[in-house]
C-alpha cells in the first residue's frame, strides 16, 4: 500500500468513477489508474468498486470504509507538510481563498490590505466561484479557506462560522419613479423587470423566497454573476436591480440610486470556512481573525476537536 495508491482511488471517487478523469486530474494514464486500483484491492483482498465490465459504478460497502480511511491518511500527510512549512517559514507561504465575486470586490479588500501589511511574505491567491463550488473547493483541499453566503453551515466536513450580515437592495436609475413609493411593496418592484443574481448565487434563494411568499409573481428579465453586471444593466434602462446593498458604491454609481429594502427580503449571513481536521498556518488564522476578531486561533480549534 501507499500514497499514489491511495490519491489514486480519492481521486477516482471525487471524479464519479471515471477512470480518464481521474488519470488527467493526477497526469497517469488510465491504464497505471486501473492497476493501482486493482494492486490495493488484491493487498487488501476486498473490492473497493463497484463494477458493470470495465466501468466503475461506486463504493462498496467495504469501499466506503476504505475511502474514508484514505482521506483520514492523506490529510494527515498533507498536515504533516504544512507543520514543517509553518515551523520553517511561519511568516511567509501561500494563503488560498476561495470566495464568491461579491465578497471579492465588495467585503475582503480592507481585510487583505491590513493582512498583507501584517503578511508581507505571504502570496494571496483569490479563487473566484460560486457557493456550491466553495464547499467542494474546500473538502478537497484546494484551498485554505472559504467565504460564502448559505452552503458552508451544514456541510459536515466544515468548520464553518458566521462572521457578516449583510441585505439586500434596489438599484434604480436616478428619477425612477420607485425612489417615490413609500412605504416600498414587492407589488410595486414587480411592476418592472428585475435583474438580479443567478440562481444560487448571492441569497438569490432569500429573493425568490420573498416574492412567492407575498404572492407576487416577478418579471426577472435578467440573471448575472455579479452586481457590477447588474447595474451595469440598469443603468441602460432594462430594469431594476437587487443586489446586495454593499455592492452600491455612491462615488462609483453616480448614475444611481439605491433603496434600502431590509423590510422586504431577510437577512443573509456570510460565514468562513475551513476544511475539517485541515492544519492551518498561523497565518490563516490571522486573516480570520481581520474578517471577525470574535473567531479566534482558539475558538477554531476548539470547534475542530469537539467535532
Amino acid at each position: 500500500m501507499n500514497f499514489q495508491q491511495l490519491r489514486i482511488i480519492r481521486e477516482t471517487v471525487r471524479r464519479n468513477f471515471n477512470l480518464t478523469d481521474a488519470a488527467e486530474a493526477l497526469l497517469t494514464s488510465q491504464s497505471g489508474v486501473s492497476k493501482h486500483i486493482r494492486d490495493l484491492e488484491e493487498e487488501l483482498g476486498l473490492e473497493i468498486f463497484v463494477r458493470r465490465g470495465k466501468r466503475l459504478l461506486g463504493l462498496t460497502e467495504p469501499g466506503q470504509e476504505v475511502i474514508v480511511i484514505a482521506e483520514r491518511i492523506l490529510l494527515e500527510s498533507e498536515n504533516m507538510a504544512l507543520l514543517s512549512q509553518q515551523f520553517a517559514k511561519s511568516d511567509s507561504g501561500t494563503l488560498n481563498i476561495a470566495t464568491t465575486h461579491t465578497q471579492a470586490r465588495y467585503m475582503l479588500p480592507p481585510v487583505i490590505a491590513r493582512f498583507k501589511a501584517a503578511f508581507p511574505d505571504v502570496r494571496l491567491v483569490l479563487h473566484q466561484a460560486s457557493p456550491k463550488e466553495i464547499a467542494a473547493i474546500l473538502l478537497e483541499g484546494q484551498t485554505d479557506l472559504g467565504i460564502a453566503t448559505d452552503t458552508l453551515e451544514d456541510n459536515p466536513g466544515l468548520l464553518a462560522f458566521p462572521y457578516h450580515r449583510w441585505s439586500h437592495g434596489l438599484v434604480v436609475p436616478k428619477n425612477h419613479p420607485l425612489l417615490g413609493v413609500e412605504p416600498l411593496t414587492l407589488e410595486a418592484v414587480a411592476d418592472y423587470p428585475i435583474i438580479t443574481y443567478d440562481e444560487g448565487l448571492t441569497g438569490r434563494a432569500r429573493i425568490d423566497q420573498a416574492f412567492e411568499k407575498a404572492g407576487v409573481e416577478p418579471d426577472i428579465a435578467m440573471s448575472a454573476l455579479d452586481a457590477d453586471v447588474i447595474k451595469a444593466y440598469v443603468e441602460l434602462g432594462l430594469g431594476v436591480g437587487i443586489i446586495a446593498s454593499m455592492a452600491f458604491d455612491p462615488e462609483r454609481d453616480q448614475a444611481l440610486s439605491l433603496i434600502e429594502c431590509t423590510h422586504l427580503f431577510d437577512e443573509n449571513v456570510s460565514s468562513l470556512a475551513v476544511r475539517r481536521g485541515r492544519f492551518l498556518r498561523s497565518y490563516v488564522y490571522r486573516f480570520i481573525e481581520l474578517c471577525e476578531p470574535e473567531i479566534s486561533e482558539q475558538k477554531v480549534r476548539r470547534a475542530d476537536v469537539d467535532r
